[in-house]
């Protein structure tokens, strides 16, 4: 039996203009509004993220966050 899918959590988040232009095209060729879409994404997250590759790109944007928020 599927579950139900329930918006349960609202929560502020601040987004670069390039995460939430990524979200918005992912969402609309998904067929998904930005909720359902950041809700797929966080319950299916292990399974369609590549842990080295994670890393690696956490790594860079971490580098970069200082400089980003200026």
């Amino acid at each position: 039996m599927p579950k139900r899918f329930r918006l349960t959590r609202r929560f502020p988040v601040a987004m670069t203009e390039d995460g939430y232009r990524g979200l918005r095209k992912f969402a609309a060729e998904a067929g998904l509004d930005e909720g359902e879409a950041l809700s797929f994404l966080f319950e299916n997250f292990g399974s369609i993220t590549d842990d080295e590759a994670l890393s690696h790109r956490l790594r860079l944007f971490n580098s970069e966050l200082d400089a980003r928020k200026k």
